[in-house]
């Protein structure tokens, strides 16, 4: 059946690119669940953890446990619950004018835009690897990075619960050779992690801070577990690069310090170098 389904897709492209479409876009209304809910459910493990290991003897706080499914999604003003209906992936934003239908308070553009940013980055795998074992994968890699982007981007923070099972897939996936060879994934892997954490501890020692988290660390780890070693130098030249673009445009919107988050930019220069590494590094070297 599932060969079926690839002969149906490599004879009908336009099929293909409709159905990833359509359902990137769902995919994408459930990241704006992650990148919303994965946060506060860490704090509330953290708060059960913190009361446990301080005061043992006093009962842990009863309070509604948060998942990815439960509670239902509620407007946070009126608490209104969201109908299916009003959850549509950009159809149901545009319909509501961006705002709750019972109290009218505004709903980000935010979440629109990250259920398109989701169907275009999709489409985008799609056109490069076409209907392949790689583009399964290549979609879920896109995904997941897309939640950590807008994580990091938000709290500084890259969760482990991400980062570790990203790594995992790619050393798995090339154990296969799909993406690189198992010993460069594992080499990848270990060269990814070790390059930013030394950088880390030599500022640490220089300046007496903390320049990075762990989880940047254990992003390109992932990234290196998926794509090997030789891939590492353009994807930190290209974080660099788009992390100071980035970084200079914010300062002039914000016009305040506030922390600096390397992880998306990690992630973009990670997604662009997955898909067009190779290309990128025959220009530069004049091939």
């Amino acid at each position: 059946m599932f060969s079926n389904i690839i002969s149906y897709f490599i004879e009908n492209p336009t099929a293909l690119y409709i159905a990833v479409g359509l359902f990137s876009l769902c995919i994408g209304s459930f990241l704006n669940v992650v990148i919303y809910r994965t946060p506060k459910m860490m704090e509330q493990e953290w708060r059960t953890d913190c009361q446990f290991l301080l005061h043992p003897e006093q009962p842990i706080i009863d309070e509604s446990k948060i998942t990815l499914s439960k509670p239902a999604s509620t407007c946070p003003k009126c608490h209104s619950p969201i109908r299916w209906y009003q959850n549509i992936p950009v159809i149901s934003w545009l319909i509501l004018r961006g705002k709750c239908g019972a109290c009218q308070n505004p709903i980000s553009i935010r979440y629109p835009l990250i259920e398109l940013l989701t169907a275009g980055c999709s489409l985008i795998v799609v056109t490069v690897f076409g209907p392949t074992l790689q583009m399964l994968f290549g979609l879920l890699f896109t995904w997941v990075l897309i939640a950590l982007t807008f994580i990091d981007f938000d709290t500084q923070l890259l969760p482990d619960r991400y980062t570790l099972p990203l790594a995992a897939l790619g050393l798995g996936i090339n154990s296969f050779a799909i993406y690189t060879s198992p010993v460069s994934s594992i080499w990848g892997y270990i060269i990814g992690f070790l390059c930013l954490w030394i950088v880390y501890y030599l500022f640490k020692i220089v300046t007496g801070k903390e320049g990075m988290g762990y989880g940047d660390f254990k992003l390109l780890a992932a990234l290196g577990a998926w794509m090997g070693p030789l891939m590492l130098p353009l994807i930190v030249l290209l974080s660099s690069l788009v992390g100071a673009i980035i970084g200079i445009i914010l300062l002039k919107i914000r016009k305040e310090n506030q922390p600096f988050a390397f992880g998306p930019y990690i992630a973009i220069a990670g997604w662009i170098a997955f898909l067009w590494g190779e290309q990128i590094m025959k220009i530069y070297l004049g091939q």
